[in-house]
């Protein structure tokens, strides 16, 4: 519970790479706790207690206007076309006026809403989903981007998936790293590569981590790659060496 008012929380940039042309799209902010006694304590760990309790909100405003505020920053620094992701929790959506949030968010860091991607997951979408519709249009509206995280491990129903304005899917890791030598994953990450590209939704697939992996999505047309195989989570000062010593590029062949 003091851990937001105590500054030990931190957010991670994970960059996210356009396949065809190796360029650093964006990157997802992922939160950390820098605890003063356990160390780096991973998210995994403390999101469900903070869930659990209602901290998440909180929370969950500051990683939005933190990373908002960041990726403006680098905008600023020469990179001006960064998108940031930033992860919403299914409190965010129940609790508060979530539109609002996003929008003074959005004013206080001057971040244009174009380079601001919200990320949710299918089970987020799937648990109201009349008012996520009408959430989501009010954020489409506002020229933010809306991504479904994880994609293919819920429950998300095809007809509601025509019914949401979103702009994205991002592909399952659990998919992903073993679509390249197992015949029903690689089913699985064809069947939504094909059927994003008839929605006309673009595609991150996440969880990357060596060349099989990267030729295989890149053979089926994947639009962004993220994970390992080209960098884990990084510090912000990590991050800005990362753009300024590839100047926004990355070798994907």
């Amino acid at each position: 519970r003091q851990a937001l008012s105590n500054n030990e929380l931190i957010l991670f940039y994970q960059p996210k790479v356009d396949l065809l042309t190796g360029k650093i799209k964006g990157s997802e902010a992922l939160l950390r706790w820098r605890h003063p006694k356990l160390g780096m304590v991973p998210p995994e760990k403390f999101i469900p207690l903070a869930e659990e309790s209602g901290v998440i909100i909180d929370i969950g405003l500051w990683a939005l206007n933190t990373a908002c505020i960041q990726n403006k920053i680098w905008h600023d620094a020469g990179f001006s076309d960064l998108k940031v992701s930033v992860n919403l929790s299914a409190h965010q959506f129940r609790g508060g006026d979530l539109a609002q949030d996003i929008s003074k968010a959005l004013w206080d860091s001057r971040l244009e809403p174009h380079y601001l991607d919200i990320e949710l997951t299918e089970t987020v979408l799937m648990e109201n989903a009349d008012r996520c519709i009408l959430i989501l249009s009010v954020l489409r509206t506002m020229g933010v981007t809306i991504t479904i995280d994880d994609f293919g491990t819920g429950y998300s129903s095809l007809n509601y998936l025509r019914r949401f304005q979103i702009d994205g899917l991002k592909i399952d890791k659990s998919f992903v790293q073993s679509a390249h030598s197992n015949a029903e994953d690689a089913a699985i990450v064809s069947a939504i590569l094909a059927m994003a590209k008839g929605l006309q939704l673009y595609t991150v697939a996440e969880g990357v981590e060596n060349e099989d992996q990267l030729a295989f999505l890149k053979g089926l047309g994947c639009n962004e790659i993220q994970g390992y195989f080209f960098s884990r989570p990084l510090t912000v000062e990590d991050f800005t060496a990362l753009l300024e010593r590839s100047k926004g590029f990355l070798k994907t062949t």
